[in-house]
């Protein structure tokens, strides 16, 4: 039977949250990025669809990523592709600081950033059918069974990525924690909206766009895998 697609419905308990927010002070040059640029590339939650747009200089297709870290991979790309607009989200202020420091000093205009939870940027300002891309790049795996609840990768979150993917759009994740891999692939290809592009049950190979990060190289030295993961939205 073929799977019915609407909208998730809201639900009465609190949500879990997929991440902990650590408090970690941030560096001289962090604070000068917040300091100097936030009025420039912040975004201010619960921000709307039309406002957000309005954020940007010039409307091109719109890439999305959730959890950028210190933001190295997500400058890199914004700076070498430059026919995308960018929305980055991240709930760790350092890292924040430190991504708009980057991008004020090389003046892109294609990226703006949120910091605070991605599920409530996904609700309230994202259009449906708008993204060309959702990324999801090593996440947090939740190692321990009792936390597996708290992976992001879920189906009421795949659901929502649905409604704000554009037909044909693509939602890439990339994990070097193997048994995380497998539960996106189990989540993903349950729901027949999806097409893996590397084929049912397979795993898709680096793509150029995504830079390899410092985090990734020492890994890679170390003999750990890099999964990816990539699924067009097809319903």
């Amino acid at each position: 039977m073929a799977q019915e697609h609407s909208r998730p419905k809201e639900t009465l308990h609190r949500r879990i949250k997929s991440y902990v927010v650590r408090s970690s002070r941030m560096t001289a040059s962090q604070q000068r990025g917040w300091d100097n640029y936030w009025a420039a590339y912040g975004l201010e939650e619960g921000i709307s669809p039309e406002e957000l747009d309005k954020r940007f200089a010039v409307s091109r297709p719109l890439v999305m990523e959730i959890g950028f870290g210190m933001g190295q991979s997500l400058f890199q790309m914004a700076r070498d592709f430059p026919q995308f607009n960018y929305v980055g989200v991240e709930v760790h202020r350092p890292g924040v600081g430190a991504l708009l420091a980057a991008c004020g000093e090389a003046e892109l205009d294609n990226i703006r950033l949120f910091c605070c939870d991605a599920n409530e940027v996904l609700e309230k300002s994202i259009a449906d059918n708008s993204l060309a891309r959702l990324q999801l790049f090593f996440p947090d795996p939740w190692h321990k069974k009792r936390h597996h609840k708290r992976r992001l990768v879920q189906p009421e979150f795949v659901e929502r990525v649905r409604l704000k993917l554009a037909k044909g759009g693509h939602f890439h994740m990339a994990t070097d924690w193997e048994p995380y891999a497998e539960h996106m692939k189990a989540v993903m290809e349950a729901n027949n909206a999806f097409a893996n592009t590397a084929g049912v049950g397979h795993y898709a190979e680096k793509p150029d766009y995504r830079p390899t990060t410092k985090f990734e190289k020492r890994g890679h030295r170390l003999g750990h895998g890099v999964w990816d993961l990539i699924y067009r939205r097809e319903q």
